[in-house]
């Protein structure tokens, strides 16, 4: 028996990466899973690759665009039909577009703003439809540590604290109905986009590692794996009583920045 067993988890973002890391752990424990990226034919390749403890996992793999409510309503029409419920959603899309404020253009500012945050809106918007019809629901929010201010990413730290107050409002609105609804801040986790970030700044990939994890008490840097573990014990029953919280996952960086 897996803690999910029944359960239909939809995470956004998730053809790589920290997204990958969660659908693979839910798989695991039982859930049937739904891969939300933009590019559909990575979502089902991810869906494929997808594994669990019992040998066997119901998984799809859609193209979504989460800033596109049209998109986002069809995703969900397409996920309760084929996998028959939902009752997890993990909001993780997001992109970087990385400059110091003088040289951020508007289009860098709106990007990042409508992938993280109303992305995460319309995705919220119609999943509750279901978790309240059903007086059941799990939402976890993917903010960063980067939410606390960092220098190059004005339009991402104001995306993720934003998300953060999201989540906030979703505790308290959607509480009531049986709904919990908690975000997850990453500190430096080993994934493509970060050795990308790596790659822009001439860097060798193991040595930004390095650095990173020299910034952190547990002195390593983290991995999808981490990430997909906190997610996994917000969305189960065990964290119930756990609503509106933003749980930092960073090594401890937060206690010595």
């Amino acid at each position: 028996m897996g803690r999910f067993d029944g359960r239909v988890a939809v995470i956004t973002g998730a053809a790589r990466g920290i997204g990958f890391g969660t659908a693979q752990r839910f798989a695991e424990e039982g859930a049937s899973v739904a891969i939300i990226d933009l590019d559909e034919a990575a979502a089902s390749e991810a869906a494929a690759r997808l594994t669990s403890s019992a040998g066997e996992v119901r998984a799809i793999g859609i193209g979504c665009d989460v800033t596109d409510a049209a998109s986002v309503d069809a995703a969900f029409e397409r996920i309760v039909a084929d996998l028959g419920g939902v009752h997890i959603l993990v909001n993780n899309a997001g992109i970087t577009r990385d400059n110091l404020l003088f040289k951020m253009t508007e289009q860098d500012w709106d990007l990042v703003m409508n992938v993280h945050l109303k992305g995460a809106f319309l995705m919220t918007k119609a999943a509750q439809k279901h978790f309240v019809a059903q007086k059941y629901g799990k939402i976890v929010n993917l903010s960063s540590v980067s939410a606390l201010g960092n220098r190059g990413q004005a339009n991402y730290s104001a995306a993720k604290m934003g998300v953060q107050g999201f989540t906030r409002t979703l505790g308290i609105e959607l509480g009531p109905f049986g709904i919990n609804a908690n975000a997850v801040a990453p500190g430096f986790i080993a994934t493509e986009m970060t050795d990308a970030t790596a790659a822009r700044l001439g860097l060798d990939v193991e040595e930004f590692r390095r650095l990173n994890a020299e910034n952190n008490p547990v002195k390593r840097v983290g991995f999808p794996e981490d990430i997909a573990a906190a997610v996994a014990f917000l969305c189960s029953d065990e964290a119930s009583y756990i609503t509106g919280q933003t749980l930092y996952v960073d090594g401890g960086a937060k206690l010595v920045s």
